[in-house]
């Protein structure tokens, strides 16, 4: 007896181990992780229709750009992400930069134009946005408008603008100011900022305190804009938006990007979601979400929508916009 009970205690932990193995290995999750920090409603339209055509499951963790690309940066190769998709491009250079990105499919790569992905090829472009100013169109003319983002730093302009710095949006065209104009020109614009502007918590915020005529002015992105008036325009009938164009660090046009984790345990799912993502198919539901500027080669952004090529936006590689220096800059000028 006592034989028979040692044998059937050994047979379940053998059990109870082949398990417990089996367990360990299986995944926590089926198909792919998204870390996403683009807008929640365009995530899910895009991820509902992806796995509508492919099969392909998708598990979404939302976030902020900063919060989830140091996140990764954290989690390193132990992360269980698969994609990462921004609102912004410096949270990607976090993110490539830290050697954490698998290099995107060619052929997906292939059906973005070079101007809305980096050079590097480690991810890829898959919406963008125009920075603009948003102006009281009751106080304002033509005459009256800035002509350069730079002219906002003017005594003239003491405590008629606003801008919300402590977000992504506006951190990221602080990036284009600093690769196109350098550190030195840029920390006086900031500090000349810091005098005359009133900060606000969100770009949406801003918009509304123009239309309530709080503040004259405010440098945003577009999609803000077009969002509210493709709803009951409440927060945007008294305003206008004024592009710099000219190839001005306010004419620069931002890129959300999206990455495959060099970590990920379903790569070849994780690229197709990419490939997807940037057909005609994928790049059509920003005319129906969002009002974000399509960027697939051949496919056509909302007609309400100033078009890109007539933007005349600077020429700026994303792998170049650096997010740290910028917080760094920032943080020293008193805006953070």
């Amino acid at each position: 007896m006592k034989i028979l009970n040692t044998f059937l205690a050994g047979a379940a932990l053998l059990v109870s181990s082949l398990f417990s193995t089996a367990h360990a290995a299986a995944p926590s999750v089926e198909g792919i992780v998204i870390y996403n920090a683009q807008h929640v409603s365009l995530t899910k339209s895009w991820v509902e229709a992806f796995t509508r055509d492919t099969g392909i499951k998708v598990t979404v963790r939302n976030g902020g750009d900063s919060e989830l690309g140091n996140q990764i940066v954290q989690e390193g190769k132990a992360s269980p992400a698969d994609v990462f998709l921004t609102e912004n491009s410096p949270a990607m250079t976090l993110v490539e930069n830290a050697g954490l990105f698998a290099p995107i499919d060619a052929s997906t790569l292939a059906q973005v134009a070079p101007v809305y992905r980096p050079s590097s090829g480690k991810w890829i472009g898959i919406a963008a946005r125009s920075t603009v100013f948003v102006y009281n169109k009751n106080k304002f003319t033509a005459a009256d408008l800035p002509k350069s983002l730079l002219d906002l730093a003017n005594p003239n302009w003491k405590g008629r603008w606003a801008a919300s710095p402590s977000g992504a949006d506006f951190q990221a065209i602080v990036s284009a100011l600093l690769e196109l104009k350098g550190e030195a020109a840029t920390l006086a614009w900031l500090k000349s900022m810091k005098e005359n502007f009133t900060a606000y918590r969100g770009n949406g915020n801003v918009m509304r305190a123009v239309n309530e005529s709080q503040i004259d002015g405010g440098v945003i992105y577009h999609y803000y804009y077009y969002g509210d008036q493709a709803k009951t325009g409440e927060n945007s009938k008294n305003v206008a938006l004024h592009y710099f164009k000219h190839q001005d660090p306010g004419a620069f046009v931002s890129i959300s990007g999206g990455g495959v984790l060099a970590s990920s345990k379903h790569a070849e799912e994780a690229q197709a979601f990419l490939k997807w993502l940037t057909t005609k198919t994928g790049q059509d539901i920003l005319k129906t979400d969002g009002f974000e500027y399509a960027v697939g080669n051949g496919v056509e952004s909302h007609p309400k929508l100033v078009p890109l090529k007539e933007l005349d936006a600077p020429r700026v590689d994303a792998s170049r916009l650096n997010g740290r220096k910028v917080i760094e800059l920032m943080t020293q000028a008193g805006l953070l």
